[in-house]
């Protein structure tokens, strides 16, 4: 195997999904607590967290207390966490890839000052980690704005949340500078196109402009809170490294059709102008003409060029769960499991939620983004959602999930041999969490178990899964022994 001495084996959650304690500590609301858990009429058919409409969230808003709000329990990490970071030890992480709760630090978002309780809770946290050796990965926003500010100003629509997170971004690299190496700016950025209420706390209803526009709108301001954010840790924390990140959605060409192929090759560009505007500085002329074709348009901030230019990244990262199909048809078949549109890939397997399992994919992604780019990259998510059974003597019996982690494990170390440049691996949802897709606590991605059902009842206790062992000793050997 190829994996290099200092690779940065661990495990990644998100605070909104885990941590608990909504009303601890002077935490206060974001717009993920309002997402309510609507049971499954199948598991290929749900409704996920992208359905937030403002009739919706008026209703919850109004009669909080009638309804089913997983994000405000999470996995209790909150009360947990010097217990769960003893678990991650023993599995021997070097790295733990988490998020801060912006509405943690500022209950609103408007603040003048800081919560020191959340200051306080999150030094806890890292000194806990560091007590093992454990390098911390944070991704400072994780789908998780302040209430006030969606409630206020529609979220990221308006360009005033640019300057209320600077702020936020500046106190958490003054306050943790010392305690923590690597940042990522914005969690999956590019979510917000599929996810409007969830990545940019917006709703696309109460805005003048159509649905393309307000989104990217939304993600206008977000690249250049990020680029300011890169900037201030350029110039105050130089021994820090930053970096972006993506829900990287690797696709092919349904068949060798030149129309086919032309579609698959706007739809990569769609994906990667993210990392463009983030690593090169710039929105690629392939961007500027697919906002001219598509009718969208936006206000660009002032100097933004400048802004842009000026401020890159240190490394590249993203999410890695499955491939996807393209059709220049548009009356083709959707496959509705999946993130976004995407035809059925008789070639590969799918996971009991219509997820598709493509390891050779992610050799792909890795090639393709380093050729372009030639900056580190970091894998901070992958891993099988999959129905977990606690047996009566306290195991859980996953081979399902070695075996995908397995395989997309293999595809890592031939990309490294082909010369990547790769800085770590975090898979997703180390311990249960309540998933982003469907907020329950059904589709489970951990090593550990945690005793919860999807209405928040049972004890939360941790119970090591096989695939704890396994991954355990993937990481004592560097990623020698696999098997």
């Amino acid at each position: 195997m190829t994996f290099p001495k200092d690779f940065l084996w661990g495990g990644a959650t998100a605070s909104a999904q885990y941590e608990g304690g909504f009303d601890q500590g002077g935490r206060g609301k974001s717009q993920l607590d309002f997402i309510d858990f609507v049971p499954s009429v199948n598991r290929k058919n749900s409704i996920g967290t992208d359905y937030m409409s403002l009739e919706r969230f008026l209703k919850i808003r109004n009669n909080e207390g009638e309804y089913n709000l997983p994000y405000r329990r999470g996995s209790e990490f909150y009360t947990h966490y010097k217990e769960d970071i003893a678990l991650f030890a023993e599995m021997g992480f070097k790295t733990y890839r988490m998020s801060i709760s912006w509405c943690r630090i500022f209950p609103t978002g408007e603040e003048t000052e800081p919560n020191q309780e959340g200051l306080k809770f999150y030094h806890d946290v890292f000194d806990e980690l560091r007590k093992y050796g454990i390098e911390p990965l944070v991704t400072m926003i994780h789908y998780e704005n302040p209430l006030p500010l969606t409630e206020k100003y529609n979220g990221w629509e308006d360009k005033r949340l640019i300057d209320l997170f600077v702020k936020y971004s500046k106190v958490l690299i003054d306050e943790y500078k010392d305690k923590v190496k690597y940042w990522i700016t914005f969690n999956e950025i590019n979510a917000t196109l599929s996810t409007p209420y969830v990545g940019a706390g917006i709703f696309v209803e109460k805005s003048e402009k159509n649905e393309l526009s307000v989104c990217y709108q939304a993600l206008h301001h977000q690249l250049i809170a990020s680029a300011l954010t890169v900037e201030y840790a350029h110039k105050t924390a130089p021994q820090c490294m930053i970096g972006c990140m993506i829900a990287r959605l690797e696709c092919y060409a349904e068949t060798c059709s030149p129309a086919d192929v032309e579609a698959t090759m706007i739809e990569d560009q769609i994906n990667l102008s993210f990392f463009d505007v983030m690593a090169r500085g710039y929105y690629p002329k392939s961007m500027l003409n697919y906002f001219r074709d598509n009718d969208i348009s936006f206000d660009y901030v002032e100097n933004y060029q400048e802004i842009l230019k000026n401020n890159t990244v240190d490394f590249l990262a993203f999410s890695y769960y499955m491939t996807y199909v393209v059709s220049a048809d548009p009356s083709k078949a959707e496959n509705p499991g999946n993130l976004v549109k995407s035809l059925v890939n008789p070639y590969i397997e799918v996971s009991e939620w219509g997820w598709g399992i493509d390891p050779t994919g992610l050799r792909v992604t890795l090639n393709k983004i380093y050729d372009k780019y030639r900056l580190p990259m970091f894998i901070v998510e992958n891993g099988l959602g999959a129905v977990d059974t606690l047996e009566a003597d306290g195991t859980i019996h996953d081979d399902y999930r070695i075996n995908y982690l397995r395989e997309h494990i293999k595809a890592m170390d031939k990309a490294l041999d082909d010369g990547v440049e790769l800085l770590g691996y975090t898979t997703w949802g180390c311990i249960d969490i309540c998933s982003a897709s469907f907020a329950d606590m059904t589709k489970r991605y951990g090593f550990i178990y945690v005793d919860a059902d999807d209405y928040g009842k049972g004890t939360y206790d941790r119970y090591r899964k096989d695939s704890f062992h396994w991954y355990k000793k993937v990481i004592a050997s560097n990623g020698e022994d696999i098997d």
